[in-house]
């Protein structure tokens, strides 16, 4: 079991109504002014999005540690350049460089110069909860804020989902900065004994949203007998 603050959070999900001042609207945002030319050309649509809600989350100026968690990363941009070598066309190096599942962690830190510890989770079929694990862990050693990103956008067909829960209609972002003490909404984080098939994280990452959003007071979410609890206190 572990309590902590969530001190402030912000989405874009387009497939919610915008109905909270920490909801980004549904278009396609351009890239924070701060950053710099010269990255905001590489930057897709969803990396756009996660630099934006981090700004309305944290503020510019402040860099605590970051925890990025994404089942899929990219993976579209994966798909496009498969699609270009079965053309028999040419790969652009600055596509193959960011289709790494890091690579808007990678963007984030330079754009921002972040040197903070920064660690991203591919979390499959574990969900949402590892991210508050890595970010809680953080808090624990020392981090006086951790920021948490999580995101994921949905896959092209060609992609298989069954048996898995894999995929949302919409892309989701949410960003959570959190703390063990201060201003915020008090919420208790711990395991949960009863076996769930909630899916995986795009869908849990959209539940979580509409947790935060609705007056709900507990929510919980898991696969294979790794179940989570969230209460607000």
């Amino acid at each position: 079991m572990a309590d902590f603050i969530l001190c402030n959070w912000s989405a874009w999900a387009p497939g919610l109504e915008r109905k909270d001042d920490r909801l980004m609207g549904s278009g396609n945002a351009a890239a924070p002014k701060c950053v710099p030319k010269t990255l905001q050309r590489r930057l897709t649509p969803l990396a756009k999005a996660v630099f934006n809600v981090s700004e309305l989350c944290v503020g510019r100026g402040i860099t605590p540690p970051v925890v990025f968690s994404s089942a899929h990363g990219e993976i579209c941009k994966s798909l496009a350049m498969l699609k270009t070598i079965q053309a028999g066309e040419e790969l652009s190096p600055t596509a193959f460089s960011l289709s790494v599942h890091n690579a808007i962690a990678g963007l984030f830190s330079i754009a921002y110069g972040n040197t903070q510890e920064i660690t991203v989770l591919a979390p499959g079929q574990e969900g949402i909860a590892p991210a508050f694990i890595e970010a809680l862990g953080m808090l624990h050693e020392g981090a006086g804020e951790v920021l948490m990103l999580l995101y994921d956008e949905p896959i092209a067909d060609f992609y298989p989902i069954a048996p898995f829960n894999l995929n949302t209609s919409s892309p989701c972002v949410l960003a959570l900065r959190i703390a063990l003490t201060g201003d915020g909404l008090p919420l208790q984080f711990l395991r949960s004994p009863q076996p769930r098939d909630d899916g995986e994280h795009p869908v849990q990452l959209l539940n979580f949203l509409k947790f935060l959003l609705a007056g709900e007071r507990s929510l919980s979410l898991g696969n294979q007998g790794h179940s989570w609890t969230w209460c607000k206190k």
